[in-house]
């Protein structure tokens, strides 16, 4: 797992969240940086083959935090958890450097893997709310998770992934970590193709809505 240096950590937050206001601030009272910091401590028994110890720190930081990280997963640098509750990760997770996961966000398995059974984030990948990553394979680098979308197979590098399920939608080419720190927005440019078809379908039903009116209309007159 790598190192991250706690001012790297708290200087993520405050690009990333514009509520932020103080480094101060974000240590005492984000729970994002205290289940990550409190993770550290857990992987280091984990590796250490000291289960026991691992697991009973990673559950003293859910009850702290509403935040679950199994002791197994492996985390990079600058992991940005905004809000937080009700995030869980899976024991054989594997995530990239400067990640931003919001709130509900699970990466599971499907209960059918076993030995690697969570999936691998890459680097600069933004997750929305609610989204469920299941399944051992890999999100491509600078990749985009539509809120509430359910992965269930790979997403290649520089994509959105949108839906139930989650379908790729590729975005306009490779953006630097800068950019996608500016540009950390969970739904615009997201095109959702079951809310088209959606839509499609209301507009049918406005079609034979009208056309319905028309034939009483006309048995009136």
């Amino acid at each position: 797992m790598a190192k991250t240096k706690l001012g790297d950590l708290l200087e993520a937050y405050q690009r990333r969240d514009p509520a932020a206001r103080s480094k101060l601030e974000v240590f005492l009272l984000y729970p994002g940086v205290h289940a990550v910091i409190y993770h550290r401590i857990a992987h280091w028994f984990y590796c250490h083959h000291r289960f026991f110890m691992a697991r009973w720190v990673s559950q003293h930081a859910r009850k702290k935090t509403g935040i679950e990280i199994h002791p197994g997963a492996t985390i990079g640098r600058r992991l940005v958890i905004d809000h937080g509750m009700g995030i869980v990760i899976g024991e054989t997770a594997e995530i990239g450097d400067d990640v931003l996961l919001y709130q509900c966000v699970t990466l599971g398995g499907t209960g059918k893997d076993k030995g690697k059974r969570h999936p691998t984030i890459g680097n600069n990948v933004l997750i929305g709310s609610g989204a469920k990553v299941l399944g051992p394979f890999k999100v491509g680098d600078n990749t985009r998770i539509a809120a509430n979308a359910v992965v269930l197979q790979e997403v290649p590098p520089n994509c959105t992934a949108v839906g139930v399920p989650a379908q790729v939608v590729r975005v306009r080419g490779e953006k630097p970590m800068a950019d996608f720190a500016d540009n950390v927005d969970q739904v615009n440019d997201m095109e959702d193709p079951v809310q088209e078809e959606l839509l499609a379908l209301f507009q049918r039903m406005d079609q034979l809505e009208q056309e319905l009116k028309k034939q009483n209309k006309e048995r009136t007159a």
